[in-house]
């Protein structure tokens, strides 16, 4: 069993365990924790893909793969969230840390994932990268955080974004390949921002988080009573299938979010 690892800077805490799938347990800020508790939750990494693949299944090339049915009648969130990762470095600052683990059954190919995290009094920035040993393979990476609807009995988040389209969503919960506009809520949907990922969650009278990425895919989710998901990803769910992203000995899939914060209580006052 390895030691949670914890990042401080001023008033922000990070804990991270990488025995459970290199997750963030917790995010706490000026004492407020912004992360749902609890071992399936936090906020974990989705990789060697994000989201559903239709039945499990995905090809590369000529050849099939199943892998494991986690939600039937689909395969979700990838192998990395279930994997014990190894701590590669923590900074002496004690704001930054990385960790790796080797892709191994039931995914097919050989390789590496290295997850950093980078955190400031006002942001947190995250990295996943994944590079191959020898054969290409298609992939996915990207994050999945449990946000707390309430903060310490505050009023309920809301959550602002300005999307470019929405993938419509089958009743298998699968996008069906077609692109429309941006539907009112509630969601479990993933939105396309040709721009980049830029979605605000603000708690009010509390604090303000956005997160933000390079990619243009995310999908957010608000169906549940006691959390909420903004998930920043490299493709579309069941995008092993539906836009094949290779990594290649020259060519490894990176991703990177930030979430930066502000405080509001003091505004309010």
């Amino acid at each position: 069993m390895s030691e949670l690892t914890r990042l401080t800077a001023a008033d922000a805490e990070l804990t991270i365990n990488p025995d459970n799938g290199c997750r963030i347990e917790s995010l706490r800020i000026g004492g407020m924790e912004l992360l749902r508790q609890g071992e399936r939750y936090g906020c974990f990494p989705m990789v060697p893909w994000c989201g559903r693949i239709e039945l499990g299944q995905f090809r590369n090339g000529g050849e099939k793969y199943q892998m494991p049915l986690n939600s039937p009648p689909h395969a979700t969130h990838g192998t990395g969230r279930d994997t014990a990762w190894r701590a590669a470095r923590t900074e002496d600052d004690g704001r930054t840390a990385a960790f790796t683990y080797e892709l191994a059954d039931p995914w097919p190919y050989a390789g590496r994932v290295t997850q950093t995290f980078a955190l400031t009094e006002d942001s947190l920035t995250l990295q996943l990268g994944v590079e191959t040993y020898a054969d290409s393979f298609p992939a996915q990476a990207g994050w999945h955080p449990w946000f707390n609807r309430s903060l310490g009995g505050g009023k309920d988040v809301r959550i602002d974004f300005t999307a470019d389209w929405q993938e419509e969503r089958g009743s298998d919960h699968l996008p069906t390949g077609r692109r429309i506009g941006p539907t009112p809520g509630p969601w479990d949907d993933c939105f396309g921002m040709s721009d980049g990922v830029d979605v605000t969650l603000t708690w009010p009278e509390q604090l303000e988080l956005k997160v933000t990425s390079r990619t243009e895919w995310v999908v957010i989710y608000d169906e549940q009573e006691a959390a909420v998901c903004v998930e920043p990803q490299s493709g579309p769910p069941n995008g092993l299938n539906t836009l094949p992203r290779l990594v290649t000995p020259i060519d490894p899939l990176e991703i990177e979010a930030t979430l930066a914060w502000r405080r509001l209580r003091a505004e309010a006052a």
